[in-house]
């Protein structure tokens, strides 16, 4: 399993900004088949360095990944996020079950 980790830091940071995004993000849930999962969560403790919105996205492989980047929907989006990113950062990984022991 591939997983996406996606932090967006936008330009207006008023929680009905941020409620807006989510939602947004959110509405490409069951629009794109290899989309397994899709997970966008706000932060709840802001300061300089925190990031507004988190979004996880679950791929069966990095070729489902890279059919997710280019369908039409996910580029739509895309478009609408870059315009009101003050800055992201994204960490995508190998998930295997167990992967988190503590």
């Amino acid at each position: 399993m591939i997983v996406n980790h996606v932090l967006l830091k936008l330009k207006d940071q008023s929680p009905s900004h941020i409620e807006q995004i989510q939602a947004v993000l959110l509405s490409l849930r069951g629009k794109i088949d290899v989309l397994l999962d899709i997970r966008v969560e706000a932060s709840i403790r802001p300061g300089p360095s925190a990031y507004d919105l988190i979004l996880i996205t679950r791929f069966a492989s990095l070729e489902d990944m890279d059919e997710y980047l280019l369908h039409p929907a996910h580029q739509e989006v895309g478009q609408l996020i870059g315009s009101i990113l003050e800055t992201q950062a994204s960490v995508c990984c190998a998930e295997t079950l167990g992967s988190f022991k503590f």
